[in-house]
């Protein structure tokens, strides 16, 4: 639990009830539009959670014992969540330690300590909740207080989920994102027959570029049209530039048969994300590009399990040159949105905050994955304000396929604002006035500017 100054608490204060802003995270749509029980204790905490696992994993669990990769029905979840007790002294000094003490005490209202004498009481406590309507997905979008939730689709979903969510009515406003990688970049699972469904779904001949781009826009226009106000890329290999005509018809022939190499593969997947950038100038979608991220490197736990099974590790990225042929093309364009994330905590200062205080297009978003911590946005502060300032950072998203973590992730979130904000004051660089506008922003207002998001009060 972190600990506020009296500044710090003043601060915090008008914030804690303040309604939650998610513009990016990877909770599933079918949970509110079916609106169904979670299942039991371990499939809502632990086999979802890579945070969770990867740290159990790391003390030579096995991930199957943990019920990854393993069908619901064939899972034991009391025997997992006492795995999960046995080993909980194992995230000590966490924030996944911060977020499920948050959970316990906040959301299920448990106050006995959690250890392996006690697991089978907790898991009793939690799976009787999951029982009650209460807890039932969209009752707790409203016991969150979530106005906006933002999930991460693929290029090729048809938006039923989103479509039967709206048709209730609720007071969250859902919306799709558009998750393009895997008809974007060559080197992704899937990307052939990806780009051959886009040509089955939109009519348009996908293996001319002509069509390939009207698809993509096509796409784009289905996810505006059911609320989407972002794009979302992952890119592991950041270095934009412009390819002319030909050249990326014949990398496109050359990725369609499986021939094309890894450097033509990185340099068509860095020129269509300039070609994404341009049709946001167009349709208004914020473009959101996440690097400085090495996927997938445990190759054993890849084939065994697949792909977000928590062997993802930061990398070193130069965000001058990578953006520079996007930047070139959109970056001086009122009309864009981009907003970067990285897991390189060395560019901050270098690079990152110098660029945001500079292109109109661009905005820092928060720390993200393994630096969303206490610490992590204390040095994300301390590294970026004198160069961006606070009004050239994107707010806070959360990011997570845990609902239960949302409040936990916002309200750290919150009071490392409050205490960041409260030193600044305590040395003289501002009032308390300032501090008090500025925590709004950075709650709320800079994610409501940051994504555009019209009629949210």
């Amino acid at each position: 639990m972190t600990v506020l100054s009296d500044k710090a608490l003043q601060l915090f204060e008008p914030l804690a009830s303040l309604p939650i802003l998610s513009p990016h995270g990877h909770t599933s749509p079918r949970w509110f539009s079916e609106n169904q029980p979670f299942s039991d204790p371990a499939d809502l905490l632990i086999v979802p959670d890579h945070y969770v696992f990867r740290m159990l994993y790391s003390h030579g669990v096995s991930l199957v014992d943990l019920g990854i990769g393993v069908p619901v029905s064939q899972r034991d979840p009391r025997k997992i969540f006492r795995i999960f007790a046995q080993h909980w002294h194992l995230f000590l000094g966490t924030p996944s330690r911060q977020w499920l003490d948050y959970t316990f005490r906040n959301v299920f209202a448990i106050t006995q300590p959690f250890n392996i004498q006690t697991a089978d009481a907790v898991y009793d406590v939690i799976d009787a909740a999951l029982k009650t309507s209460g807890f039932r997905p969209r009752a707790l979008l409203d016991r969150f207080n979530i106005d906006f939730l933002a999930t991460t689709d693929s290029a090729l979903d048809d938006l039923h989920e989103h479509a039967g969510f709206a048709a209730v009515g609720h007071r969250t406003r859902l919306v799709p994102t558009f998750r393009p990688d895997t008809v974007l970049n060559p080197s992704a699972a899937g990307f052939v027959a990806d780009v051959h469904a886009l040509g089955a779904l939109t009519g348009e001949n996908c293996t001319r570029v002509a069509g390939y781009l009207a698809a993509l826009g096509q796409r784009r226009a289905a996810f505006r049209a059911a609320g989407a106000c972002a794009t979302d890329h992952d890119v592991p290999d950041l270095a934009t530039g412009v390819l002319d005509k030909a050249t990326v018809q014949e990398f496109l022939d050359q990725a369609l048969s499986g021939t094309i190499s890894t450097a033509n593969a990185i340099r068509f997947y860095n020129h269509m994300l300039i070609e994404m950038a341009r049709m946001s100038v167009d349709d208004g979608l914020v473009m959101q590009i996440h690097a400085g991220c090495q996927r997938s490197t445990n190759r054993h736990v890849v084939a065994a399990y697949g792909r977000d099974t928590g062997s993802d590790v930061p990398k070193p990225i130069d965000w001058v040159k990578g953006l520079d042929g996007l930047l070139d093309q959109v970056g001086n364009d009122p009309r864009m949105g981009l907003i970067v994330f990285t897991l390189d905590e060395s560019t901050y200062a270098r690079e990152l905050a110098p660029m945001a205080g500079h292109w109109p297009a661009l905005k820092l978003g928060p720390p993200w994955w393994f630096h969303d911590s206490p610490a992590g946005i204390a040095r994300y502060f301390d590294r970026v304000i004198e160069s961006a300032g606070y009004f050239n950072l994107a707010g806070f998203n959360d990011d997570t396929r845990a609902l239960l973590s949302i409040p936990a992730r916002h309200e750290m979130w919150r009071k490392a604002v409050a205490g960041h904000l409260a030193q600044q004051v305590a040395v003289g660089r501002f009032t308390m006035a300032d501090a008090h506008d500025l925590a709004q922003w950075l709650t709320v207002d800079a994610v409501k500017s940051a994504y555009r998001l019209e009629g949210l009060q």
